[in-house]
């Protein structure tokens, strides 16, 4: 965990850059809008972060009953202009909820995430019990499969953006974690977690994490031909994990259970200002 400051500052983080975030979210909170958590997402929280990596501050919020009384319903998301390296963005619960249950693991890692600008008192705790009870593990896994193709599958055996390759290994060591623990909890954020507790060659773990050192250090990773063992390794994954999606059941029933339990959270979270 990122520790937080006595002064609200977070350790590492440009502290005009925590104040600009926390201002945004504090004119979110004006409109009567609840902030569930809002915290850093992408490569700060992913585990590799380079020297000029953006702020990509997400969060949850919580529209007050009024707000749905309306016949023009209310955007699901909030969205800031991005200034500088300032990203600000949020998603309704409503929005959140209905992505979970498709696989999206976003929010899942968001609930995840090191590092956290603020958080309601017992949110983050009630929607991680909710989602780890609901969500599908091999829905999430279509889902990283998902980000493993866009990233790497149409690169081939062409150079490729050094930093994009990260952004595929991300998926695919995800998957080598969930599949570890035969798909029934969902892996960590932070990829380096991930690589502490998954056994694979030491040869690929020592190269993954020089492509992670690159990153650290440098403002531009540049372009080049992903490393041997890392392009087998993906491109195996993308084998394996496609197949392992056939192979996983569906179910009808246990997906009308989790719309109706997510209908029932949504309200309860809803209704819970005026209780």
């Amino acid at each position: 965990m990122i520790s937080v400051n006595t002064d609200g500052g977070i350790d590492g983080f440009d502290p005009e850059a925590v104040t600009e975030i926390r201002s945004r979210l504090a004119s979110v909170r004006e409109q009567g809008i609840r902030i569930g958590f809002a915290i850093e997402s992408g490569s700060r929280a992913w585990g590799f972060p380079s020297p000029d990596s953006d702020y990509d501050c997400r969060f949850v919020y919580i529209r007050p009953v009024e707000h749905h009384l309306t016949l023009v319903s209310a955007r699901d998301v909030i969205e800031f202009p991005i200034i500088g390296d300032i990203d600000t963005g949020g998603w309704d619960l409503r929005k959140a909820l209905r992505l979970a249950l498709k696989g999206n693991a976003v929010v899942v890692e968001w609930l995840k995430s090191p590092i956290a600008y603020e958080e309601e008192a017992g949110f983050r705790s009630r929607l991680g019990a909710f989602l780890d009870h609901v969500m599908m593990p091999e829905k999430v896994a279509a889902h990283y499969v998902g980000l493993m193709r866009r990233h790497f599958q149409s690169h081939g055996e062409d150079v490729i953006k050094l930093k994009t390759l990260l952004y595929a290994l991300r998926p695919a060591i995800a998957l080598e974690w969930m599949r570890q623990r035969s798909y029934r909890v969902l892996p960590p954020m932070n990829i380096l977690e991930c690589l502490e507790t998954i056994s694979i060659a030491p040869e690929l773990r020592a190269a993954i994490l020089d492509l992670v050192h690159v990153k650290k250090q440098t403002r531009e990773m540049g372009v080049g031909l992903p490393p041997a063992l890392v392009q087998v390794f993906l491109q195996g994954a993308l084998e394996r994990y496609s197949e392992t999606l056939r192979e996983f059941d569906r179910d009808p029933d246990r997906d009308e259970r989790a719309h109706h339990l997510a209908d029932k959270f949504y309200v309860q979270e809803v209704l819970q200002r005026d209780s």
